[in-house]
């Protein structure tokens, strides 16, 4: 049973504004074509260079959705997703400085973001750190 309190205040510290879902579906889009583009690269052997317009929407769109979940609830580093994120990011730089690691990374990251995306609530907003005031 959820403490009605602990939940009062963590909507209390959620920001919201409208057109915030439109905002993050436009994310999510131009963040799946960046994944197909990068992963039609990885199955044709296309060199990296040629992937650039695609790179640009992964990482600027995942960059884009990470500063706004991050806005909305400052807590979101302190959780199960943002700590998931940041793993994601190293994920990506690693992917993008050891050209032989990255068929392998591409699907890691993949299926990690899969899982992490679409774990129960109770998982994802888990805190990493115990309780946290204001949080």
């Amino acid at each position: 049973m959820s403490d009605p309190k602990s939940a009062a205040s963590a909507a209390k510290s959620y920001r919201q504004f409208p057109g915030r879902r439109l905002i993050l579906s436009f994310f999510r889009i131009l963040h799946l074509t960046g994944i197909v583009g990068v992963g039609s690269g990885l199955l044709h052997s296309a060199p990296l260079p040629s992937q650039d317009m695609f790179l640009v929407l992964l990482v600027g769109s995942g960059v884009a959705m990470l500063a706004l979940d991050f806005w909305s609830n400052p807590a979101y580093v302190r959780q199960m997703a943002g700590a998931a994120m940041f793993a994601k990011l190293l994920l990506v730089a690693w992917f993008a400085f050891d050209p032989a690691q990255r068929a392998w990374l591409f699907w890691a990251m993949l299926v990690f973001s899969t899982l992490i995306a679409h774990a129960p609530g109770r998982i994802r907003h888990r805190s990493l750190f115990g309780r946290v005031r204001g949080a």
